[in-house]
């Protein structure tokens, strides 16, 4: 049996090298083929897990809601101390100093990732907007959020705060951050489905003890991660109750 492995595609081909890296030691850790398999996109990614084509997937909190409750995963790990926040940033030159001076017709660019999304969508609240009184341009990457507020199709966009930082110093010093959401307690996680959650005892004492192990460690390095901490039942429940929350 191949187990296939994959990320959720909101990170940068910076840090998508490193998954490649993660993917080699892994296999050698739980001595079984892995094949690691990119998405370009939310929409292709999700096609392919309601196939039953993805064993194991470091993925975004709201896609990990939909894999516990609708595809039987189960939460292995948590990336130590990341949490997932997002920014609304504007091109450097907007007359926009703060959420509050932005006016109804705004138009935002966003992606496809559901939590970012949504987290954008709160912070915009204080300004009287919503769904209802926006433009809203969804595109495939934060490369392309980027790029709409640049050449001028877009006023405000919704990024991934891991996202934005791993733009290019050139394109960063062309926009300016409005606000950043503090919620931390969501997060990305590693997910194992059903058919190798017998190996989830082994893997998760293969990835705590990384960050302890001279090769696991310049592996977490490449993944510009710094270590792993056990994610239980009732933390997973609680961040996918608190998406819910946010949702509804």
């Amino acid at each position: 049996m191949t187990c296939t492995l994959s990320v959720s595609p909101d990170f940068s081909p910076d840090h998508l090298s490193g998954w490649f890296i993660f993917n080699t030691w892994l296999q050698r850790q739980l001595e079984m083929p892995m094949h690691l398999e990119l998405y370009d996109d939310f929409e292709a990614q999700r096609r392919d897990i309601q196939l039953d084509k993805i064993d194991l997937i470091y993925a975004n909190p709201y896609d990990a809601a939909m894999l516990v409750r609708e595809k039987g995963f189960k939460a292995v790990v948590r990336p130590t101390g990341n949490s997932d926040e997002a920014i609304i940033a504007v091109p450097d030159g907007s007359q926009y100093q703060s959420i509050e001076t932005l006016p109804p017709g705004i138009r935002v660019a966003t992606t496809h990732d559901p939590d970012v999304h949504m987290m954008g969508m709160i912070m915009i609240e204080p300004a009287d907007l919503d769904a209802s009184n926006v433009t809203i341009s969804h595109v495939h990457s934060y490369v392309l959020v980027a790029k709409s507020l640049l050449n001028g199709s877009a006023d405000i966009g919704f990024f991934l705060k891991e996202a934005f930082e791993d733009l290019s110093g050139l394109t960063k010093n062309q926009m300016r951050v409005l606000v950043e959401s503090q919620i931390d307690v969501i997060h990305h996680a590693l997910l194992a489905g059903p058919r190798i959650q017998h190996l989830i005892p082994k893997l998760s004492t293969c990835l705590l003890e990384m960050k302890d192990d001279p090769k696991g460690q310049k592996v977490l390095e490449a993944m510009q991660l710094g270590g792993w901490e056990l994610m239980d039942e009732e933390s997973t429940e609680f961040m996918i109750d608190l998406i819910d929350t946010l949702i509804d």
